[in-house]
Order: C-alpha cells, then structure tokens, then sequence
C-alpha cells in the first residue's frame, strides 16, 4: 500500500459558521455553554433551566470547534462522565482517547466526509459507541448515544459540530440496532457474517432449482496489517471501511457485498459463469487502486487480491465456497501485485488435503487414547560393540493397531503446530521408562520449537523432581539448524539442561553451513554426524576426511562423538578406527518396542 501523506480535512475558524438561533445552544465561556433564549419564551420569572433537563436525562451538550479540536461542554459535563473535572475531555482527542478502540472510527466517520450541498442548519449525524468513563462512575465502559450537526467550510469539510451525548443502555443500543437492520456489519454497512453465508447459501439453492450459475469473490486488502503497524487499527479500519464503499459502488444490481471476517469481505455475482466473474474482480481491482482515501490521519491508496470460485460448478456448500475461495485468495496475494485468482480443482491437492486433516486428526486421537508408542535404537560403544544408551524414537499406533512411523506423521504434525504436545508426550514417556529402568540411559530429540519452551524446560523439572539421578541418564537432542537458526536461545536452553543435569547432542552435525563455528560456542556433550557423511564412507575419501576431522575437532572441545546410518560391519571398522564414540544404524538391529526392553540389556 502506498502512502500519501495529505491532510484529510482543511479546516476554517468560527467566523464561517452560520449564526445560531435562538433555540440553539451556544458558548460565551470557555469549557461551559448556557442556554439562549428570548425572554418571552421564559415561563414568567422561571428561566428555562437547561441544565438541570438534560442531567436528568443523564446527557450533556457541547460545541466542537475542529480547527483547533477544542471541545466546549455544558457544565454538568463532568457529572454525566464521572469526571473529575471537564477538563479531561477539553478537546476531541481526549475524548476520543476514552472511546474503546474499536468504536473510534464510528464517530470519526459521522464528521469525517465533505459535502458539497448547503447546509444552512448543518449536517445531521447520530452515532452509539462504547465510552470509558471516569472514576466516579466505577464501571468499565457506558454506552453513549451523540446526537448533532455539523457546519462544512467553504471547501465543504467539516469544520465545527454542536451537539448532544446522553448515556444510554445496552437494550437501547440493541434496539436500535434491530430498527436499522440486523443484516448490516456495523463497519462496512453490508452484510453481516451471519448473513453473508445465509446469502450463499440462498445462491446455492436457486442454481440447483433454476440452473443458473453464479460466482463468489473472497477479497483482501493487501498490506493492511502495515497500515495497521504504522497508523493503527482506527486508520486500518478506515481504509478497510473504504474499499468497501468503493467495491460496492462498482457491482452490478443484484450483487451482494458483505463481511467474511476482520480483514476480508466477498462479493457474490449474480447470474455469472468464469468470464464474468474476472471481469467484475478486475473492475473491483481497477477501482480501488485508482481510488485516493482520505483517513483521519492522512490520504492514502489501497490495493486488493481477490480469489474467485464459480457457483455452483465448483463449490455445492457454503463451506466449499468459503475453502476455495480462500485457497484462490492466498494464491492471488502470493503474487507481486494486486491480482486476481480463480479457483481451479486439482485432485490431487485435496486428496492431499483431506489426508493431512485425517492425519492431524489421527495424531490428536492418538495423543488423547495414550496411543503413543517408544522404540528404541541402540547406540553402540565402538570399542565394547554393547549398548550404552538408546534413542528414543516415537511411533503413533492406530485405534486398529497398526504402527505408524515417525516419518509419516511428524511433518504434518509440524504444519499443525502440535510438536510441542508430541515432545511433551515423548519426555513423559522416557521418563517413565527411565524411572522403571535405573541402569538405562536415554537419549530423545527435540523440536525447534521446544528447544525456546519454557513450558518443555517446566514439565522436565516437575518429572524429574530434582532426581539427578535420573537426569544424568539422559541426553537431549537438539539440532544443528536450530542451532544455526538461534544461537543464543540454543545456548540458553543448553545451560539450563546441563544445570538439571542432563547431557546434551547436537544431531545432524554437518548438515548446516556454520558446524565448526557453532561447535566453539556451544557446551554441548555429544555430536552425532549427519548420516549423510556415513552411509558411502568405505567408497568416499572426503567423507573419511570429514569423519577423521570431525573426531579431532570434538575431541579438542571434550566431546563424545556419534556416527549416524551405520549399515555395514566394514563402516562400522573404519568409523571405530577413526576414533568415533558411538555407532548407530540397522547394522546393530531394528529399534526394539520400548516394553520389551529388560534390565540386562
């Protein structure tokens, strides 16, 4: 989105404004306003007591001059707002301080536009929003309902509002609400998000009884969390608010714009097949990017994506023109520029879809039932050839028994953002085996994301149970990308584990770019090198370089050393002659199920 920054409005002093009559209210003090009236309009000697009527009501009065943003109030002000003083609120933008944030826009709209129609008695407005009032009221928030005109300049910007403010209740707000249109988003004016399915859904019923064809278009306004960061939500939702009102001065009779979600609205297109439909999204593109919008800070342009998808050809339920049409909008906003995307079916990207769902839900399950399973592979002291520790490898067994592998699940599980549970269940399960096994000794790999948890870091303390005896017996895994990735949390966690008492490996060591650097800064116990480096090591003379290196290296830094894929006694030779701790790969055997595993091995 590209910035302008041109002032909104240019506002004149008072001497533009029209004379007030004699029922108006007007000001002769600063921070007051008393009543005007002739004195035949007196009830004989009982002045019309101004004040007093509107504090009954609980509603106060005020002038707002807008070039200077000095606000005049009625002197029963400060009672109605439960102020101290009504100096507190002495200019719009501390009384617009008060209002919730997200009401402001609504009164900024009501005295935010231009006109070029006379207005010899102003401009009228009427706007409810949420207000935190002072102390004295001792509640949160009250609802106000502001009631008045304002006066434009000679350019036609507002430049001075007189009005009223009483306090009203929720069922008064509801009301009124009902009057003017429960099908209404109280932002864009359009329908709302209970309604904008129930459109859709209507859509779909006419097409299966008529035939007809109609198409949805989910929109987004690109960049809007920027201007949400630079000028804040207000501003957002004005821009928001605008490219709704510049949308919909662009459909077709017929046509229905309303409210998806905070940032996103749709359209649906009457009466319309693929052709159609890009037709009306660059139309909508055009306009908005053409279109300046004025904002309470500054003038600004806005620029959409748009996804498409056609009714009911590619879609035969409200939940199906939602997806899609949100999938066609993330490809749309992947590209460059304002753009426009139609949905296209590929089989193949929901079969995958639909096994991805079925696998978190499967990993949920799993985790829920206590369906997750340890085996273990040893690592073998090169020298004895007997197993000193194992790791600890994670397995999902189905309600029918079946196993699943880690492999085919915890790339899913990542995109799920479940890796966390799945550490946690995993660190619950070694400790247990620890517990039932004291000469066994463990090592189990983390995520990245566990490795900045503190949570994780918690529910090690509280398993342990500050047992040094069982956290000596276990090494904690962590890898060399995350290591790369952020140093200084990498350090930070691994102090804290070799505080508890735990050993600590890199794994993968080699796979990254920074190894040698990052092995300096690191108190790590164990460097478990990348497969990669192991698997053709009796045919390959760098890997043997590398192996040969990487051995020296930990040794100088005090370091034991694991070789990863070891799938051959001829590997196995040249890695225990090269100095390497620990070997491990189906050379030894298969991982063993973690509950047959006895005290002996």
């Amino acid at each position: 989105m590209s910035i302008s920054p041109q002032p909104m409005m240019a506002i004149k002093g008072r001497d533009d404004m029209p004379k007030p009559d004699a029922s108006s209210v007007n000001s002769d003090r600063a921070g007051a306003i008393k009543p005007s009236a002739k004195p035949s309009e007196l009830i004989e000697s009982e002045a019309l007591d101004l004040v007093g009527t509107l504090s009954a009501f609980d509603e106060s009065a005020y002038v707002w001059t807008l070039a200077t943003d000095s606000l005049e109030w009625e002197e029963n002000a400060a009672a109605v707002f439960g102020l101290d003083d009504a100096k507190e609120i002495s200019t719009g933008k501390s009384f617009e301080a008060r209002i919730v944030p997200e009401h402001r826009t609504r009164r900024i709209s009501v005295v935010s536009s231009s006109t070029s129609s006379p207005h010899d008695r102003g401009v009228p407005y009427r706007v409810q929003y949420r207000f935190r009032p002072g102390a004295l009221r001792g509640i949160a928030s009250i609802w106000l309902e502001d009631h008045g005109r304002w006066w434009p300049d000679k350019d036609g910007k507002p430049a001075r509002a007189r009005g009223t403010i009483r306090v009203v209740n929720e069922s008064f707000v509801a009301e009124q609400a009902a009057l003017h249109g429960s099908d209404s988003d109280e932002m864009t004016s359009q329908l709302n998000r209970t309604r904008l399915p129930q459109a859709i859904a209507a859509v779909l019923g006419r097409a299966e009884h008529r035939q007809t064809s109609s198409a949805f278009l989910m929109i987004a306004v690109n960049n809007l969390a920027s201007v949400n960061e630079t000028f804040g939500f207000d501003i957002g939702d004005e821009v928001l608010n605008a490219t709704a009102k510049i949308v919909k001065g662009k459909l077709r009779s017929g046509d229905l714009l309303g409210r998806y979600s905070s940032n996103k609205f749709g359209v649906i297109i009457s009466n319309s097949g693929a052709g159609a439909m890009r037709i009306a999204a660059e139309r909508f593109m055009k306009a908005v990017r053409q279109t300046q919008i004025d904002t309470s800070a500054c003038q600004l342009t806005a620029t959409i994506s748009i996804g498409g998808i056609t009714i009911p050809d590619q879609a035969s339920t409200v939940q199906q023109v939602f997806s899609r049409s949100l999938h066609a909008l993330e490809a749309a906003k992947s590209q460059r520029f304002d753009s426009f995307v139609p949905f296209e079916s590929d089989n193949d990207q929901e079969s995958i879809r639909q096994r991805r769902i079925t696998i978190a839900d499967d990993i949920m399950s799993a985790l829920d039932d206590d369906r997750m399973r340890l085996v273990l592979q040893p690592l073998v002291n090169s020298k004895t050839r007997k197993a000193d520790l194992y790791e600890c490898l994670l397995r999902m067994e189905k309600p029918d028994g079946s196993i699943t592998s880690a492999g085919e699940f915890i790339p899913f599980a990542e995109q799920f953002g479940l890796l966390r549970l799945i550490d946690k269940r995993t660190l619950e399960l070694s400790v247990a085996l620890l517990r039932k096994h004291p000469r066994l000794s463990l090592s189990v790999n983390v995520s990245s994301m566990t490795s900045t948890d503190q949570d994780w870091l918690s529910t090690l303390q509280r398993l342990a149970d500050h047992d040094r005896s069982l956290t000596k017996r276990l090494v904690i895994e962590i890898t060399e990308t995350k290591v790369i990735d952020d140093l200084d949390h990498a350090i930070a966690f691994v102090d804290t584990l070799r505080e508890m008492g735990c050993r600590v490996a890199i794994d993968d060591f080699g796979a990254g770019y920074t190894s040698f650097k990052n092995l300096k800064h690191l108190p790590v116990d164990m460097v478990k090198i990348d497969g990669a480096f192991v698997k053709n090591l009796s045919v390959d003379s760098s890997d043997k370089i590398f192996i040969k290196t990487m051995v020296e290296l930990a040794e100088t830094f005090g370091m034991e050393t694991v070789a990863e894929w070891v799938g051959d006694a001829e590997t196995a030779d040249i890695l225990t002659k090269a100095g390497i701790t620990y070997l491990q790969g189906f050379h030894f055997g298969l991982p063993i199920k973690a509950e047959d595993l006895i005290d002996d091995e």
